[in-house]
């Protein structure tokens, strides 16, 4: 028998509904993949090529320190300052992928009945992990600009938690971003209650339109910011880090020592190399004109395929476009729909802490090529109709 610590842990319905959809003729809207035919495989075939040659290549096969590569941390720090956020090496832990850094500081911040705050609807993994760190989740609205300070404001009056979980920028599942003013708060609230925010941000780079925010970790001391090179590079290579508080450093460390010891060293040499030698804001900037083509394919046949009523997210950048269908409808129902039309997306009511929003789902755009998406909205038109969604 699982632990109970396990079994209260819902799995993901996103990575079940992974399964289900492996026929090629299936349109999936339902994953947050990027798109494999604009991974760099000749850069990182090259990287790789190059850290396994010479008198190092058995230096990058053996155990390493749990804190990362020295030389890879250098270039993330370089890279998190000129986003706004003044970075060191020695602020960032290397971690199997961002998920992983939510884990340790699970594991080193929260005991059992702690309680932590998330914006309502948010990501699903976070919850998963919260859950099994035997948190109490406690929901905080949201709107179209991101998570309500002054609802959030009550939150924490009320509840004295001791994490805020946070994807400011085009948010998963909904693509929104948190405003500048709205940061500010926020930040604000957070050093007045003594709250720690987590701020996770994984599709930062991935902006199409209008100007670039700093991210919330510029304006306050209380923030661990998450960051990843599985959007921006290639998620199989599970490498992330956390950039930490000087405080929570060696608590995070010693997670990590726990967890794995450390992130395969040559996966982080080869990264480093990577950076070294490629222009991978250049290769950013092909990501974002090609994501902001598939956004604008969906976003332009949202209107013609779905019933009057129905609203949804125009986001500035990321992966997902959120709706809400009119009608009462529980999208969960209409799924299996979708799915005889050869068409997939994620129901809604799995990102909600607290009450569920049946109607709504989520799309995402970044994988399928616009022609794709264009059939693939014709299809999701048709399965909502044969499900009897009508305004």
């Amino acid at each position: 028998m699982p632990s109970q610590r396990l079994a209260n842990v819902a799995s993901s319905p996103v990575r079940d509904l992974l399964a289900l959809i492996e026929r090629p003729e299936v349109i999936s809207f339902a994953g947050g993949l990027p798109a494999p035919e604009l991974f760099d495989v000749e850069g990182w075939r090259a990287a790789f090529d190059t850290v396994l040659s010479g008198a190092g290549a058995r230096r990058h096969l053996q155990y390493a320190p749990t804190e990362g590569d020295l030389r890879l941390r250098g270039h993330i720090a370089a890279r998190t300052t000129r986003r706004g956020l003044p970075t060191r090496a020695e602020d960032l832990l290397v971690t199997t992928g961002s998920q992983q850094g939510l884990t340790l500081v699970a594991a080193a911040l929260l005991d059992p009945g702690a309680t932590v705050v998330v914006e309502e609807p948010t990501y699903l993994a976070a919850l998963q992990c919260f859950s099994m760190a035997g948190a109490r989740i406690v929901a905080v609205p949201s709107d179209e600009q991101g998570v309500d300070p002054a609802a959030l404001a009550e939150v924490f009056e009320r509840e004295r938690p001791e994490l805020l979980y946070l994807v400011p920028t085009f948010a998963n599942p909904t693509g929104r971003t948190l405003g500048r003013a709205r940061r500010e708060r926020v930040a604000e609230l957070a050093d007045r209650y003594g709250v720690w925010i987590v701020e996770d941000d994984p599709y930062g780079e991935l902006r199409y339109r209008g100007a670039a925010l700093e991210p919330v970790a510029s304006l306050s001391e209380r923030v661990i910011y998450l960051g990843s090179l599985s959007k921006i590079g290639a998620p199989g290579l599970r490498l992330g880090w956390v950039r930490t508080p000087r405080e929570l450093r060696p608590a995070l460390v010693v997670a990590k020592q726990a967890a794995d010891l450390h992130t395969s060293t040559i996966d982080q040499a080869a990264a480093a190399e990577y950076l070294s030698v490629a222009d991978l804001d250049a290769h950013v900037r092909g990501l974002c004109t090609a994501y902001r083509e598939r956004r604008d394919t969906m976003l332009g046949l949202l209107p013609r395929v779905l019933p009057d009523g129905a609203v949804w997210s125009d986001p500035d950048g990321g992966m997902f476009v959120w709706v809400t269908l009119p009608g009462g409808v529980d999208t969960a129902r209409v799924l299996p729909v979708a799915l005889r039309h050869d068409v997939a997306f994620v129901p809604g009511a799995p990102f909600f802490a607290g009450r569920a929003e049946p109607a709504t789902l989520r799309l995402s755009f970044s994988s399928t090529s616009p022609e794709r998406i264009s059939e693939g909205m014709r299809r999701l038109g048709e399965a909502v109709l044969s499900a009897g969604v009508a305004a």
